[in-house]
């Protein structure tokens, strides 16, 4: 598992170009993992719906819920399915529109300063093994690639934007995931 520096893309991701992106501001660099969960429709998981809502071609008349959401126009950097496929969306370099309004440390607007990393899941269902492996030999490979990233600075879609989002929820196990990076996660 490489990054390429220069393009921003990982070599073993399936690449799903969305338009929901752009330069992040001027002296402005990656320092905070956003961990976030989906599934489309709603408690579903597979059909290619969430590819089709980060880049904007979502069919608001195949489901009733995809009226309420086509018209957002969103994005994380990856995408880990229940499977453990990896799907990037858009280079790490670029701003990702994954967070909305969020705070963390005091510090507004996570989307301009942060990765996010999705996992086809929801807040009550508990994650797959495949998607813990390969979001754990993911972050040291990030972390190598951008040094302004770090491993204590992974945190929660529901942490930076608490009464507003819940994801990656309860059912994500933050203890599994320290261990696993050897080292207890004090910003969640």
């Amino acid at each position: 598992m490489n990054i390429d520096p220069q393009t921003g893309l990982l070599d073993i991701a399936r690449q799903c170009p969305s338009p929901n992106h752009d330069e992040r501001p001027q002296d402005c660099v990656a320092d905070l993992i956003v961990l976030h969960n989906i599934s489309l429709p709603p408690y579903e998981f597979g059909g290619g719906w969430i590819d089709q809502l980060f880049t904007n071609q979502l069919d608001p008349s195949a489901h009733p819920f995809f009226a309420e959401i086509c018209h957002l126009r969103v994005a994380s950097h990856l995408l880990i399915t229940r499977e453990g496929e990896i799907v990037q969306y858009v280079p790490f370099h670029r701003r990702a529109f994954h967070a909305g309004v969020s705070c963390y440390q005091g510090r507004e607007r996570c989307n301009d300063f942060s990765i996010g990393i999705e996992l086809e899941g929801t807040d009550f269902t508990a994650f797959t093994d495949i998607q813990y492996q390969q979001l754990e030999a993911l972050l040291p490979v990030l972390v190598a690639a951008y040094p302004t990233l770090s491993l204590q600075h992974i945190t929660g879609h529901e942490h930076i934007a608490p009464g507003r989002k819940t994801d990656p929820g309860p059912f994500f196990d933050w203890q599994r995931l320290g261990d696993a990076l050897g080292f207890y996660l004090p910003n969640v």
